[in-house]
């Protein structure tokens, strides 16, 4: 089995978006260099953080996400992004109506069922979990191995958590991995075994 990693931009004060779901700055860093990050042209980074981004993109075979996030992207049209294999997706609810069901999407009632087909799906390759709720009930679940944050230079005062409505508290170790880009700080820390 793969690492699973619990992953997303984050504002300073660690928020994923503003009360209105709107990420704002957050992504601004993913086109402020000149080094295509992938095939659109559109997702130019520092070299710097090219450096540290694509291998970590390269190694992930399975995000998981929220219905939240797959209903804000719209599913991402059907494409999992940044070339992802699948994405499972933690719902109480059946997929959306008029869903390709050949599509590399699958939805799954909540947290370990949802662990369970990506890591039968993702093989000996990375799960991606999206931060936020689903994020947090994993970590809460002792489900995550690491948190990787790309952390922009933005205070948001309120709005969607980086880590959900966690209510206890969770050890990480030191950062083994601290980058600076361009108007980014890339974070990677261990989960601290319990």
């Amino acid at each position: 089995m793969g690492k699973v990693v619990m992953y997303s931009s984050v504002s300073v004060d660690g928020f994923l978006a503003d009360e209105n779901d709107q990420p704002g700055p957050l992504f601004a860093w993913l086109t402020s260099g000149d080094v295509p990050l992938d095939e659109s042209g559109v997702l130019k980074v520092s070299q710097t953080t090219y450096d540290y981004t694509r291998p970590y993109w390269d190694q992930i075979g399975v995000t998981i996400a929220g219905r939240r996030v797959f209903d804000l992207t719209d599913g991402w049209d059907g494409k999992p992004p940044s070339g992802i294999d699948h994405v499972v997706v933690v719902t109480h609810r059946p997929m959306p109506e008029g869903w390709d069901p050949e599509a590399p999407f699958h939805f799954v009632d909540g947290v370990e069922a949802a662990m369970a087909k990506a890591q039968k799906l993702a093989g000996d390759r990375m799960v991606e979990v999206a931060a936020g709720d689903v994020g947090g009930q994993m970590l809460a679940a002792g489900l995550v191995d690491e948190v990787r944050m790309d952390v922009v230079p933005v205070v948001f005062g309120s709005g969607k958590r980086f880590f959900g409505p966690v209510d206890a508290q969770h050890l990480l170790e030191d950062p083994d991995v601290v980058i600076q880009g361009n108007r980014v700080l890339h974070l990677r820390y261990r989960v601290r075994a319990s």
